[in-house]
């Protein structure tokens, strides 16, 4: 599918994101006490080093937002799921990198997550953003630090979000709740 492409019907997409879903639950591994004790990691490795699993993800994040001109993924799985669907859009992409890795100037913002702060950069210049159309990707929706830090970055530099999407979704942390107007796709809640 690129964004020249007709859009699918509901029932192609729902078809689609089951098909994902199968995958993503079949193949993510789960480890207790990581990065920290009371933690629950879902590491969706498997999911993208299986060629079934990672086409069946990128196709249904594809679906999220065919009309977007841009593909953002955040650091570090999203730049994984950003390349592929960017090039299934026929679009650009743009990597949400950790603070400190790019160089100056940047827009940079702060969050939290369920085990710690971090913090957020995009590029300052060399890229326009203002008017852009971005979908916004990510690996796992926890307590919504992220994404939201990610869509102020870019809502900052002038562009609109028009939709989030991420392969799962730990719904009891609340992490929908923290995201803006734009819609939020998760191919797994759990």
């Amino acid at each position: 599918m690129s964004k020249h492409a007709a859009i699918e019907s509901d029932y192609s997409v729902e078809e689609r994101t089951v098909q994902a879903a199968a995958q993503v639950e079949r193949l993510t591994r789960w480890r207790d006490d990581f990065p920290t004790p009371g933690i629950r990691f879902a590491d969706l490795t498997p999911v993208f080093a299986d060629p079934q699993g990672f086409r069946a993800v990128i196709d249904c994040l594809a679906a999220c937002a065919p009309d977007a001109d841009l593909v953002a993924g955040v650091d570090a799985r999203g730049f994984l799921l950003g390349a592929g669907v960017a090039a299934v859009l026929g679009t650009g992409v743009l990597a949400v990198r950790k603070a400190g890795k790019l160089p100056p100037p940047v827009l940079s913002r702060e969050y939290t997550l369920e085990y710690g702060t971090a913090g957020l950069e995009i590029p300052g210049d060399g890229v326009e953003l203002a008017g852009r159309r971005v979908l916004l990707l990510d690996d796992v929706l926890a307590t919504g630090g992220t994404l939201a830090a990610a869509a102020s970055l870019f809502e900052q530099a002038g562009a609109e979000i028009v939709s989030a999407a991420v392969v799962l979704e730990l719904a009891a942390l609340g992490g929908r709740d923290r995201q803006g107007d734009y819609p939020v796709t998760s191919i797994v809640r759990v």
